[in-house]
């Protein structure tokens, strides 16, 4: 029985599962298998290079670095979080990436993208480090307004959040029967209708399928929250969520805020941590 890692996205919120990821590793528990979606693949890719705490270190140490995020990045390049410096130059020169662990690691690590020509979620299959697995990455995590189309593996792509939420009804699919899942919302959460919609259509009209998957996105969240708390109520899954939501937005330059998210992310996960040994050992 294959066991999985499940890790929604939610932008900077990505810091709180951070958090709990990392007391995974620290307590030396392995899946078989991670998927994660927008921040759960850009800060989930440590687990499989096996790096606790390198996720809460860089984003903290460029804070406030324009050369990192800002609306300087965004004017200039169409990315608020700046592509190249982010995805190219920091996991090599600043916080170095260990490329050596990530490929030696057995893990499979699935990063979930949508395609912008399609509307339709894609799963990658991330087992090695390069330009173009980087690229996968940041597609993952590019929030439509503030990101521009990737273009890798000849695909446009954004956001895996768009089409694929929460994806464990996937990695069931492909054989993982025995998931964790890590939420970024409190339980008792819905998602209402994207208020920034009328930008999304003036920024991404060349993209209609894209824009439909956007416009109906909360009822597809919200569908994704049913199935996960079925699949909770037949054993099928662990779900690991923060008591409240959690006390930061998209965006976040405030290192001591990424701090506190992060530490009542590791909070959480000291407190489940024996229930998650226990399920992955059933």
């Amino acid at each position: 029985m294959k066991k999985g890692l499940v890790l929604e996205g939610g932008a900077m919120r990505g810091l709180w599962t951070a958090g709990v990821t990392d007391v995974m590793m620290e307590h030396d528990i392995w899946p078989d298998g991670l998927i994660g979606v927008s921040a759960g693949a850009a800060f989930g890719c440590n687990y499989k290079s096996r790096q606790a705490g390198r996720a809460i270190r860089y984003n903290m140490r460029f804070a406030k670095d324009s050369r990192y995020s800002g609306l300087l990045s965004l004017l200039k390049s169409g990315d608020y979080f700046n592509a190249d410096f982010d995805y190219h130059v920091v996991p090599y020169d600043y916080d170095v990436f260990d490329t050596t662990a990530f490929k030696e690691n057995p893990m499979e690590f699935i990063v979930v993208c949508t395609d912008v020509v399609t509307g339709q979620a894609v799963y990658h299959s991330m087992s090695d480090v390069n330009y173009d697995e980087l690229e996968w990455l940041r597609a993952s995590a590019s929030m439509p307004l503030v990101s521009k189309v990737v273009e890798v593996g000849g695909r446009k792509l954004l956001d895996g959040g768009v089409s694929d939420s929460i994806p464990l009804a996937y990695f069931e699919s492909i054989g993982y029967e025995r998931n964790v899942v890590i939420l970024t919302q409190p339980l008792g959460y819905q998602k209402t209708h994207n208020r920034l919609m009328p930008f999304m259509r003036m920024s991404l009209h060349g993209y209609p399928r894209f824009l439909k998957a956007l416009d109906e996105r909360h009822v597809m969240y919200n569908k994704q929250l049913a199935f996960v708390a079925q699949a909770e109520q037949e054993g099928r899954c662990l779900v690991i969520r923060p008591d409240e939501k959690i006390p930061i937005g998209h965006i976040s330059h405030d290192a001591h805020q990424m701090q506190h998210v992060y530490e009542l992310g590791r909070s959480v996960g000291e407190r489940y941590i024996e229930r998650i040994k226990a399920y992955y050992e059933n």
